[in-house]
């Protein structure tokens, strides 16, 4: 069982930063990929970024490329989510995941097992 608990959200004016993160419970949290999805209201959760147990391999949306860059400190068991340059449209809740060290289909939502409660990040123009 992993437990994962976000932070780090907030209200930000447009092309403000903010570094959501995300911590992990128990002690073999290199074993684990991460990802970050964000959900609007009225639309689906949404792919942003993933990375690897080790943090060797991140993907990153195309919608956040370039502005978003996803991180992890093994030691801390903690997973980041640097957002520069935000947008109205990046306003949503945005969750952490946890699945096993494989990153096929890293991407899609189903496909990890643990999830956070979320944190709010609003975004005003």
């Amino acid at each position: 069982q992993v437990q994962l608990v976000e932070s780090g959200g907030g209200l930000v004016q447009a092309g403000g930063s903010l570094r959501p993160s995300c911590a992990a419970s128990g002690r073999t949290f290199s074993m684990y990929a991460m990802g970050w999805f964000r959900q609007a209201p009225g639309k689906e959760r949404e792919f942003v970024a993933a990375i690897s147990g080790s943090g060797t391999f991140t993907y990153v949306a195309d919608s956040v490329k370039g502005r978003f860059t996803i991180s992890r400190d093994n030691a801390k068991n903690t997973v980041y989510l640097q957002m520069n340059s935000l947008k109205p449209e990046d306003t949503a809740s945005y969750y952490c995941a946890a699945r096993s060290n494989n990153m096929q289909g890293y991407n899609k939502p189903e496909r990890y097992n643990y999830w956070g409660q979320g944190t709010q990040v609003t975004v005003s123009s």
